[in-house]
């Protein structure tokens, strides 16, 4: 048992060593079988980590402590790297030209965009003004929607998710609206999900969404 606790160095990889090896007494597994058990976990354990890569993404004040990329880098980059379908939700959207700029360079590359966006007060929302005319004049091949069927039981609900997807391939779910403060001076936090079920799952209830005529595209 020393052998094996000695392999690993951090406390708590010793414990759990230590545990797992009792276990083993307790329960009289072999060593050749308590052995395969370790190496069919690893197995397990690298197939999931290759199928889905969570990363944690942090706008504000840095530490000493974690290494994270910043919201804006992300947002943009899985911009840059979907190959078929953009789809972004924010609540609000405002100084947010460097993300119009890969926007535009996205449809360039034969992307198709689209956005979902909390509407105006005249068009049924709760915003001052039409916050899509930007991006309808930037990109006016994008589509934009709004959630307008709200129905009695989400009677006065916005829309308040932050999210980019890439394809169904790479999720970005953020704390962060598409503006200037939320990109470089709030504390803002999220996931980048690469990969797994999550980016499908995403895509398939948003294009649900789209297809029960709940959120509506703009001008339609």
């Amino acid at each position: 048992m020393s052998k094996v606790s000695a392999s690993v160095s951090s406390s708590e990889a010793k414990q759990m060593v230590h545990e797992y090896l009792e276990a083993m007494q307790s329960d009289g597994i072999s060593r050749e079988v308590g052995a395969a058990i370790l190496a069919s976990s690893e197995h397990t354990y690298r197939s999931i980590a290759k199928e889905q890569i969570l990363e944690l993404v942090i706008t504000g004040p840095d530490t000493p402590f974690v290494a994270t990329r910043r919201t804006e880098q992300v947002l943009l980059d899985v911009i840059t790297q979907a190959k078929n379908e953009l789809f972004l939700v924010s609540f609000v959207a405002g100084d947010w030209q460097r993300i119009i700029e890969e926007l535009k360079k996205a449809h360039q590359r034969g992307i198709t965009i689209q956005v979902l966006l909390e509407a105006s007060k005249a068009d049924g929302g709760t915003l001052e003004h039409d916050q899509s005319r930007e991006l309808r004049r930037a990109v006016p091949n994008a589509k934009i929607y709004r959630w307008l069927e709200k129905g009695t039981e989400h009677q006065g609900g916005k829309v308040h998710a932050k999210i980019a997807l890439a394809d169904d391939k790479m999720a970005f779910i953020s704390s962060a609206n598409f503006t200037g403060h939320a990109m470089e001076k709030n504390l803002e936090a999220g996931l980048l999900v690469s990969g797994g079920h999550v980016p499908r799952d995403l895509k398939m209830h948003l294009e649900g969404l789209i297809e029960l005529d709940i959120i509506s595209e703009v001008g339609s």
